[in-house]
């Protein structure tokens, strides 16, 4: 029963922080120090990405009729439009699952460990701070989706690929990247929500096959528990981060950002110093 509650509060902070930019993986790496789960570690590793599902439901819910192609309520170029929408998500994928199913197994290895996530957490939350000063008085080139160019999704998609690196946050890298290239904080942001579909549903395909499915009764009480609390959480993380972007830019996030990095290295060094 401690687990079930430590999978409600896992599901929250996942659904809060996988679509602000303010890294999940950042957060949950702290949370899984204080809270740890009696399941075993292969469980866990498995448990953290899977109730990723959640908040993909969560973008489908809320943007369905946006996404849905075959919708009888949109006229023929609408249906071609909400096509485009998926081809420009498909593009942007490419270069994140390429090099996620080459070298998924060496990046966790290699980076995942807490200096690399407070290193990121603070370059980025940095960047994000530089970049909404540079544009701070320049109009957007880009305010809808038809705008996106080929060359201007495979950036996005670039800089989707650089958030394999542990505590860069999905959505904090691909908003940057957008931002740059003078998309809208609103376009940005919709489409970082709609890239994470495939991606995160991959993500969280490639872990259920790695650890099997041979789940006990709790853990798969553990695991749902996780992913409807992600969902739930997710609704209200989306509308509240789109409602904010409208009338203020992301350098609050950055704030946010480098001070939670410097937490991290403060946490995880006094831990170290006093092992």
């Amino acid at each position: 029963m401690l687990d079930i509650l430590k999978a409600i509060i896992f599901g929250i902070v996942e659904g809060i922080t996988e679509w602000l930019p303010i890294s999940s993986t950042g957060h949950l790496i702290i949370l899984e120090e204080l809270l740890k789960m009696s399941q075993g570690d292969e469980f866990f590793e498995m448990f953290q990405v899977v109730i990723q599902l959640g908040a993909i439901l969560a973008v489908i819910v809320i943007y369905f009729h946006k996404l849905n192609p075959f919708s009888p309520k949109k006229t023929q170029k609408q249906k071609m439009l909400t096509w485009q929408i998926w081809i420009k998500v498909v593009i942007g994928c490419v270069p994140a699952g390429v090099i996620g199913l080459l070298f998924n197994n060496q990046i966790d290895k290699l980076l995942y460990h807490w200096y690399v996530v407070a290193i990121t957490l603070i370059v980025y939350g940095v960047l994000f701070i530089v970049v909404e000063n540079y544009q701070k008085d320049k109009t957007p080139q880009v305010t809808k989706f038809s705008q996106l160019t080929i060359p201007m999704i495979l950036i996005i998609g670039v800089f989707q690929m650089l958030a394999l690196i542990p505590g860069t946050s999905r959505s904090g890298a691909t908003i940057v990247g957008a931002l740059m290239i003078g998309v809208s904080r609103s376009v940005a942001a919709e489409y970082t929500f709609f890239l994470a579909i495939p991606v995160m549903f991959g993500a969280s395909l490639l872990k259920l096959i790695n650890f099997g499915f041979n789940f006990t009764a709790m853990q798969v009480a553990v695991l749902l528990v996780g992913v409807v609390v992600s969902f739930a959480v997710s609704i209200v993380a989306i509308k509240f981060l789109m409602s904010y972007i409208r009338k203020n830019d992301f350098k609050v996030f950055g704030y946010y950002r480098i001070a939670l990095g410097v937490i991290v290295f403060l946490f995880f060094g006094i831990s170290a110093l006093l092992a």
